[in-house]
């Protein structure tokens, strides 16, 4: 099987539209026409990870974070991202980054992973940022089931956490001064869908000419966006939900801010540098919030309305590797894939 396979596949999970603009997600490093061999999975490719993957016979490196941020207009190994890219090209191993397009999605995502690992439970976006939009075509009444499959089978009608969602109207529509019988069928989709939203309209629709309309609405997808928020199914006092929360995250430290003794019932998680939400989960009851990155004049903004948990960028992200290794295992079999062994955590502790 090709790469380029693996990579439609997780790239129909989380799209790179999904990415933010200083990102650099995708195949940064190799062939996607080449065969897999074996995948290895990791946080960060690092030559350590590289020499794994050698020794493992994998010839794909997973990661979440791009080696490569910003543009490379030398490769001669004067710092470890050129090291890395130099030791992948020299030993045929692709490098692919799925990064804040993972971070973005719901479904499989970073944020969802962390909230699983806490026992949250009512889980939301904790900022919303999709945009849904509207396909409109009009098909003869027995031809519409198989062009609204063939919708759905494509994304459509699957955003604010509805499935399937259409709506169809009879009419008369006419031509050519000759009228008879059309369905108006209407479907919804997150603007990220479009391209393949329309190939399958074009694709399925059995006339030339395919009539259709595409409308912008103001209506946000639900499940697109930054962070999460969740519920504890049972309230804990703040100094036992932080123990719990450095111990199921493998923390090495929780720095946080001053207690505000309630007990935390809404907890609002960000994988990695989350201090941006922080008014978010505050506007959205959160009473406690998880991320990593903090600063130290950073922590003054929780000014006793939310407790802020800074547990570590890593630690924050590291059952990313899990969740990519499922959704890959779940889906192909026909390669192994491997977690790395490899902690590329850059931070210590005593």
């Amino acid at each position: 099987m090709q790469i380029k396979k693996l990579l439609s596949y997780l790239e129909e999970i989380a799209p790179p539209s999904l990415q933010e603009s200083y990102d650099n997600a995708g195949l940064i490093v190799g062939d996607p026409k080449v065969d897999i061999e074996g995948v290895l999975i990791c946080l960060d490719s690092t030559e350590a990870v590289i020499d794994e993957a050698i020794q493992l016979g994998c010839n794909l490196v997973i990661a979440h974070h791009p080696i490569v941020f910003k543009g490379l207009k030398r490769l001669n190994g004067k710092n470890y991202v050129e090291r890395t890219v130099m030791k992948a090209i020299k030993n045929d191993i692709a490098i692919y980054a799925i990064h804040t397009n993972l971070d973005n999605v719901y479904y499989k995502g970073v944020n969802s992973a962390i909230a699983e690992q806490l026992g949250l439970v009512d889980t939301q976006i904790l900022a919303p940022k999709g945009r849904a939009k509207k396909l409109i075509t009009f098909v003869a009444p027995d031809q519409m089931e198989p062009l609204r499959k063939a919708l759905l089978d494509a994304g459509a009608g699957a955003v604010s956490g509805f499935r399937d969602l259409t709506y169809a109207s009879l009419g008369v529509g006419t031509r050519d001064g000759s009228g008879g019988a059309q369905v108006k069928l209407e479907v919804v989709y997150a603007a990220h869908q479009e391209r393949s939203l329309v190939s399958a309209l074009l694709k399925a629709h059995p006339e030339a000419h395919v009539p259709y309309d595409i409308i912008a609405t103001e209506n946000k997808v639900m499940e697109i966006g930054s962070g999460m928020i969740g519920k504890l199914e049972e309230p804990m006092n703040e100094k036992d939900f932080l123990a719990h929360l450095k111990s199921v995250m493998g923390a090495g430290c929780v720095r946080y801010t001053r207690l505000r003794r309630r007990k935390v019932r809404k907890v609002a998680v960000c994988g990695g540098s989350g201090g941006f939400l922080l008014q978010t989960a505050i506007a959205r009851g959160a009473d406690i919030f998880v991320t990593a990155d903090y600063k130290y004049h950073e922590f003054f903004d929780a000014d006793g309305r939310i407790v802020i948990a800074d547990i570590g960028h890593y630690e924050s992200e590291q059952f990313t590797i899990q969740l990519l290794h499922e959704i890959i295992s779940n889906k192909f079999s026909i390669f192994a894939a491997h977690c790395t062994k490899v902690n590329t955590n850059p931070v210590y502790y005593l």
